[in-house]
């Protein structure tokens, strides 16, 4: 199947005509849910199915499930898991146990998404808590140390990876040090690009060999002064596919976040020229998605090539008793979270 280099969002519970058409016409290489497209368990694995419908095959549907204050599917109907905090916490005093409760944690949340036929989890966060960056990161950190942050992340993918789910690592090369949200603005990070190497980019260099990297939109200020990762192909190229090594496919964080400058079209097209496989918009927003699909091409090369190898690892898994990995969860994590 043929499909183009992005990846959208959907207005609601449902897809309307409008956007059954657009998709079709269009071929988005995968979408994304958010809280806006959640209801109830029947209602979300209905829209997934139309979702491929109307692309025609079985795209792969992504979410943000971590877990804490990031986590589109809540309370009644699914559980609210801790934040990667909690077990950065766990690995100050029982490295082994922690690791074993993030990798039982990410696979009940496999479960969770494969039930749904959700088979992307944007999981896992490898930022580093960092004490100048903004909140927005924050608890979604699993600590401050790159080794810890590489070792508990690896696990919480080897658990969604077990489940059948993709993980997307992120944020490429590194948001925690920024020190404003992306959401709103544009973050600037002054760190020397030495220092940078061996703490917030060390991390994912530990990563390298994951299927799918989501990219910062963070200027990194000795490596490139005018352009956040997504758009700079010095970081991209130097940095993501150079001194980390990356090899999976990178999607751009969502095009329509504040942090990015010019319309939706240049965004777009800088973040191709940079070097991301693939254009990430969330909204929903038809007016926004059509001149992202415009200029999104059909996916192609080496960009093809490592959508298809993230692809391949999309395998059944075994069913498991979801509630019984929570519990343990909870047991390793002395019942908080």
């Amino acid at each position: 199947m043929s499909s183009r280099a992005f990846i959208a969002g959907c207005s609601g519970h449902h897809l309307s005509v409008e956007e059954r058409r657009f998709f079709a016409a269009t071929a988005p290489w995968g979408f994304i849910l958010f809280a806006r497209n959640v209801e109830s368990p029947d209602q979300v694995r209905a829209l997934v199915a139309d979702l491929r419908a109307a692309v025609g095959w079985r795209a792969p549907v992504l979410i943000d499930q971590e877990g804490g204050r990031v986590q589109r599917l809540r309370p009644p109907h699914w559980t609210d898991d801790p934040p990667a905090e909690a077990f950065g916490t766990l690995y100050l005093t029982d490295p082994a146990s922690a690791l074993e409760a993030v990798r039982l944690n990410s696979r009940a949340i496999a479960a969770d998404l494969a039930a749904l036929g959700i088979d992307v989890d944007c999981l896992p966060v490898a930022d580093l808590r960092h004490p100048d960056g903004h909140g927005i990161i924050g608890n979604r950190a699993y600590g401050t140390e790159p080794v810890a942050v590489a070792a508990l992340a690896r696990a919480a993918a080897d658990g969604l990876l077990d489940g059948g789910v993709l993980p997307v690592v992120k944020h490429i090369p590194g948001h925690g040090r920024a020190p404003a949200d992306s959401h709103e603005r544009l973050p600037v990070v002054h760190a020397p690009r030495a220092e940078l190497e061996t703490s917030d980019f060390a991390a994912f260099r530990a990563l390298n060999d994951l299927p799918l990297g989501m990219t910062a939109h963070v200027v990194y200020a000795d490596i490139d002064a005018e352009r956040p990762a997504t758009t700079s192909a010095v970081v991209m190229q130097e940095v993501v596919r150079g001194s980390i090594g990356f090899q999976g496919a990178v999607m751009s964080d969502d095009l329509s976040m504040g942090a990015l400058a010019g319309t939706l079209e240049s965004r777009s097209l800088a973040a191709l020229a940079a070097g991301c496989d693939l254009l990430l918009h969330c909204n929903g927003k038809m007016e926004e998605m059509e001149p992202v699909a415009a200029v999104a091409p059909l996916l192609a090369g080496d960009a093809a090539v490592r959508a298809a190898r993230a692809l391949a690892l999309r395998k059944p898994a075994p069913a498991v008793d979801a509630a019984a990995l929570r519990a343990e969860v909870a047991r390793r994590l002395g019942g908080s979270s």
